[in-house]
């Protein structure tokens, strides 16, 4: 099924979207009207307080998609277009509030309903300066307004724009603007086809405007001598069906969203029933997002756990492996268009068993304060000072894609960890996890160790183990008084070329010892034991210090100095723990 078919069809399951013809929209302020026209009062539809309260989100007629010129919406609009108001310059003031008035008084010329005739009287009475004599709050200036008829407002909150009138003049303004039927490609059959398509708000990075999965703006993208929407028949109805489900879909608060680096990737699930389709929908998000696991469901909790230690779907959740598909969609700006990032379709027990491989590739000893860290705090530890705006283009997309598809990840991965690590000279459990996956997938090394391996025999390994105890040597010779141990001064060049430093550090190794034995004779045979059993594997026939390691090895290496380093914080009550054999 396509990206745009397949959103079609999530809009007609969700509960709350606003019917064909209409939108949501962020509604600042009521203006209640009388009969006669006369303003009625002014009512604050935010929530919240102080400086920080939010507009509220209101289905109203759709909203044209504006550009430069002057077009306005349907019984509602910013108060630059209804009021003649605004808080900045407002060059084009005057004429997009006379557009406003004209365009409405025109539609609405005809109409015999009470509601729409005390909007016309407002608007032929209405003059900007009553905004200053009425004492309207500057809150007010650049909110989008809606109107009522004060008698409807007081027993149901009835918008004017809910009105059966409004609602049949609507539904034939929008009949008389239909372009020419021709077949959809999302519908299959004839139907009025849009030409332009609505805006889609809420990329992160994009335009505040919105932006367009689909746009024909220049004769370059044409053909046949078709323009627009014309290239590409949608019709108005999936054109409707589709925009509107991503919009929720990227709606700030929604659940159906999490941010992958660059990429703003909604997620969505098809099944029998609602209830299956959240679950589907609330494990992948807990998977992958970092939320509080404990504020789920007994159910997502179980399934998702069951996932992490290797148990089939099946058995967790018969519910869930067949009849579930499921939808990843990753979106990334791009000017006024939106870039597909990646897109993914399969059936959640698939996605699932992916899920588990990548919970697998990940793991590591010892791990983090949190078990499973969402995807976002591993792509920042490849990003220059840990910001999101500085993961490498496109490695989020990429690495997301190999995920959900059970593919290779990509090298880029690799690369970025290892230039981190140069650069920062650290080897957390995060970047240590990212080594081992891409080890394991990529280059087939199925035995790349969880945990310290002694038995490892691995020279990239063993080297970074080595070099993780002449850094323990060093500090336990010199104490507090160390400014920068070797890692702060070699690791970059002990990880890439090891004939340069090693030999170097070995003899500084022999000086550090004789200090240890001074202070504690016992630990300096626990860390001579160490070398020589490290060196043991490392023969000299062998070359045991290569003038240079391969990208695969240097993962390895710093895999073996996470591994040996962290042995020496695994107990915070031995003063100088014993070092694996």
């Amino acid at each position: 099924m396509t990206i745009l078919a397949s959103l079609a069809r999530a809009y007609d399951r969700l509960p709350d979207a606003p019917p064909f013809g209409y939108a949501l929209a962020k509604i600042g302020f009521l203006i209640s009207l009388n009969e006669d026209g006369s303003v009625a009062q002014l009512i604050d539809l935010r929530t919240g307080e102080g400086s920080k309260r939010q507009p509220r989100a209101l289905a109203v007629p759709q909203p044209p998609k504006k550009s430069a010129g002057i077009i306005c919406s349907f019984l509602w609009d910013k108060t630059a277009y209804v009021l003649g108001i605004t808080a900045g310059q407002g060059k084009r003031l005057d004429r997009e509030h006379a557009y406003f008035r004209e365009y409405h008084l025109a539609a609405l010329e005809k109409s015999e309903d009470i509601g729409l005739i005390a909007f016309r009287f407002f608007l032929k009475s209405w003059t900007p300066d009553q905004f200053i004599s009425l004492g309207w709050p500057e809150d007010l200036k650049d909110q989008n307004v809606v109107f009522a008829l004060e008698s409807d407002r007081r027993p149901d909150n009835t918008f004017l724009h809910d009105r059966d009138a409004a609602k049949t003049l609507w539904a034939s303004m929008q009949a008389a603007a239909s372009g020419e039927a021709e077949v959809c490609l999302v519908r299959g059959a004839r139907l009025p086809v849009a030409r332009l398509h609505p805006s889609i708000k809420g990329v992160w990075g994009g335009q505040s405007s919105g932006g367009s999965i689909v746009a024909f703006n220049a004769t370059a993208y044409e053909s046949y001598g078709h323009d627009q929407g014309g290239n590409a028949p949608v019709s108005e109805s999936a054109t409707f069906a589709y925009t509107t489900a991503l919009n929720i879909f990227l709606a700030k608060g929604s659940r159906n969203r999490i941010q992958i680096g660059d990429a703003s990737t909604v997620f969505w699930a098809d099944a029998s029933d609602v209830e299956t389709a959240e679950t589907a929908q609330e494990i992948w998000l807990a998977g992958f997002s970092g939320i509080d696991e404990t504020q789920q469901s007994e159910r997502v909790r179980a399934v998702l756990e069951g996932l992490r230690n290797g148990r089939p779907l099946g058995e967790l959740d018969p519910k869930l492996e067949t009849g579930v598909r499921f939808y990843v969609l990753g979106l990334a700006p791009n000017a006024a268009r939106i870039s597909i990032r990646f897109w993914h379709e399969s059936d959640f027990a698939g996605l699932a068993r992916n899920y588990q491989r990548f919970a697998a590739d990940m793991q590591i000893e010892p791990q983090t304060r949190t078990p499973f860290p969402p995807l976002w705090q591993y792509l920042a530890e490849t990003a220059v000072l840990g910001k999101r705006e500085n993961v490498p283009p496109k490695l989020a997309g990429e690495w997301m894609r190999a995920i959900l598809t059970g593919n290779r990840y990509p090298l880029t991965l690799l690369t970025s960890v290892l230039m981190r690590i140069r650069a920062d000279r650290e080897v957390n459990a995060l970047r240590a996890g990212m080594l081992k996956a891409v080890l394991i997938r990529n280059f087939e090394r199925k035995e790349t160790p969880v945990a310290l391996d002694p038995d490892f025999k691995d020279k990239g390994y063993l080297l970074g183990r080595l070099f993780a105890v002449y850094e323990r040597i060093q500090e336990a010779a010199l104490g507090g008084n160390i400014n920068a141990t070797i890692k702060d001064k070699f690791y970059g060049s002990a990880s890439a070329q090891p004939r340069k430093v090693f030999s170097a550090i070995d003899r500084n190794a022999a000086n550090h010892l004789s200090k240890v034995a001074k202070r504690k004779p016992s630990y300096k045979v626990t860390l001579e034991r160490a070398l020589s059993a490290i060196m043991e594997n490392l023969s000299p026939a062998d070359d045991p210090f290569p003038a240079s390691l391969s990208a695969q090895e240097q993962a390895l290496f710093g895999l073996g100095y996470y591994h040996q380093r962290s042995t020496f914080f695994q107990s915070r009550e031995t003063e100088a723990p014993e070092i694996a054999q």
